[in-house]
């Protein structure tokens, strides 16, 4: 069985919306500081375009999790691969994600920072898949509100491969 992508959100867009995504962090917290942590793999493009554009003060570092495997489904059963290094005590923390779906993951990441004493915790998506949600978690930032696709590109993979492709895509299996 193969596959083929189709766009979805051009690059362009994905690019304007980041801006306004920063311009937002930049107002809420103006005067202070925010420490942003990427989850790792999928975040990372979405993170770093991000944390560009955010003038104020930035601590950035980076947690893996996995839950998806080679599947096109989460599975269910998060596992943190990395954790942090740095402490988040009496920061603002914004959570960079990729994708939320089924809500799980980022239920337990705002409980882990909360319980680690974080003075806020924020959750920011590049995409949000609410028809997916499971766990209800409230989005602060978010880029897009897509369907339930399977998607890839800027950062999102299917077993490893287009996290490259520098617009969001449709994967269909032909």
């Amino acid at each position: 069985m193969g596959e083929h992508v189709v766009k979805m959100i051009e690059e362009e867009e994905v690019g304007r919306r980041i801006v306004e995504i920063a311009e937002m962090i930049n107002k809420e917290f103006e005067g202070e500081s925010v420490f942003i942590v990427c989850v790792l793999r999928g975040a990372v493009f979405f993170a770093t375009e991000l944390a560009k554009r955010i003038t104020v003060p930035v601590t950035i570092d980076f947690m893996q999790l996995s839950s998806y495997g080679a599947k096109t489904v989460s599975s269910g059963d998060v596992r943190m691969l990395h954790d942090i290094s740095l402490s988040v005590k009496g920061e603002n923390v914004i959570i960079v994600e990729d994708i939320i779906d089924t809500g799980y993951t980022m239920d337990s990441l705002r409980k882990l920072f909360s319980q680690r004493h974080a003075k806020c915790v924020k959750l920011c998506c590049l995409l949000d898949k609410p028809d997916r949600r499971e766990m209800e978690v409230d989005v602060d930032y978010t880029g897009f509100t897509i369907p339930d696709k399977f998607v890839v590109g800027y950062g999102l993979d299917y077993d490893q491969r287009y996290r490259n492709l520098p617009y969001i895509g449709v994967v269909e299996f032909d």
